[in-house]
């Protein structure tokens, strides 16, 4: 067993820091606050080839993993850059259409997918549903050479900036469950019967939530991601990756509170003496740094095993749940390490609230993890 990185990985690690210390969180924070985009940020991962790392190099991907986007994502956050597109995009719908997307769909998306100029969100949840699959409403019924969806999709991540949203639907129902029968489609955000209204949030993010609107929306049927009917099965194979890096956006998140938590612990001092040198500081901080680092481990202890082919379903979800606590005690330590300056704008640390404490809620619930958890590692009867 290694846990050393390979070089290029390491080289990855320092290539992202560099692109990253040249925006930083105010840029990331001032963006937020106007309403606007952080295009500039993105188009530098894009021309350096960053935000394809998982997608093969037939497709002009970077042709690594799971691991090596986990390491995008958390070296961004570090400098207090969380990027959600990289999770919908590139880990969710990359991962599927690699898998089950026909060799023209493959053609035609991934390579703009991996050099930054096509973006795909995702949508599962739903008003009534929320991520239960199935309980799924929103349908895609056959007519001819297309599918008509009809349907409610909400908090639905970026849709403002994508070219497709890649949809769950469902397309029949089991006759014996009652279960429904889902199929993926991936829809261009400019079709005819499509929309989209904005959630207000209490968040300070450049990127926005939506729920989104079906009506009779027409999608040809090459648009059809996999076999009809066999959708839950697709899904799944991207939702690892989802709390994969969503858990190394945190653990990057993490380490930008704890940081600055430190530095700052080191550089002010109170009755001549740094305040870091005072246990009621610093075991706190100690006790943070460690909890986010035995976290990190299972992040990417999930992302080695979802790229070598293991099932990484335990590892992932333990990764999410370890990753959605300790991220939120580093920041909650790091604003109280500050005192008052810890909730002001200029120290960079309580506008990230929203974004930390997230992670505890989406992409699942840390109660959901706990019930998988329960269920599939510790064999207890299911509990709802």
């Amino acid at each position: 067993m290694d846990f050393l990185e390979t070089q290029e990985q390491t080289m990855l690690r320092r290539a992202i820091a560099e692109i990253a210390g040249d925006f930083g969180h105010e840029y990331y924070a001032a963006r937020g606050r106007r309403g606007e985009k952080v295009e500039e940020l993105w188009e530098a991962l894009a021309t350096g080839g960053f935000v394809g790392v998982n997608i093969p190099e037939e497709y002009g991907g970077g042709g690594m993993g799971i691991y090596e986007l986990s390491i995008v994502c958390e070296e961004l956050a570090v400098q207090g850059l969380p990027l959600l597109i990289l999770i919908v995009s590139p880990a969710i719908a990359g991962s599927i259409i690699v898998k089950f997307g026909t060799d023209q769909q493959k053609q035609s998306w991934l390579p703009e997918l991996a050099a930054g100029q096509r973006r795909i969100a995702f949508a599962i949840t739903e008003p009534d549903a929320g991520s239960n699959s199935h309980r799924i409403a929103t349908t895609a019924t056959r007519d001819g050479d297309v599918y008509r969806l009809n349907g409610q999709k909400y908090y639905i991540s970026a849709v403002d900036e994508a070219d497709d949203v890649l949809v769950v639907t469902r397309t029949g129902t089991d006759s014996e469950t009652g279960k429904a029968q889902l199929s993926l489609f991936v829809v261009p955000t400019d079709t005819p019967g499509f929309t989209m209204q904005e959630i207000d949030m209490e968040m300070v993010s450049p990127e926005n939530q939506y729920t989104l609107y079906f009506d009779n929306a027409e999608v040809p049927v090459d648009r059809l991601v996999g076999t009809e009917g066999d959708g839950l099965r697709q899904v799944f194979e991207g939702l690892n990756p989802e709390r994969i890096t969503g858990a190394a956006i945190g653990a990057g998140l993490g380490r930008y509170a704890l940081n600055k938590a430190a530095e700052y612990a080191r550089e002010r001092k109170v009755w001549d003496v740094p305040i870091g040198a005072h246990q009621g500081i610093a075991h706190p901080l100690a006790k943070a740094k460690v909890d986010l680092e035995l976290a990190r481990l299972m992040v990417y202890k999930a992302a080695w095993q979802y790229d070598n082919g293991h099932d990484a379903a335990e590892s992932a979800n333990m990764a999410k749940y370890a990753i959605g606590e300790s991220a939120l005690e580093a920041l909650d330590v790091a604003i109280q390490t500050h005192g008052g300056n810890g909730l002001s704008s200029e120290y960079g640390l309580a506008d990230l609230w929203g974004n930390v404490r997230l992670l505890r809620t989406a992409p699942i619930s840390r109660e959901m993890i706990l019930n998988f958890v329960a269920q599939h590692s510790l064999g207890l009867p299911k509990s709802y």
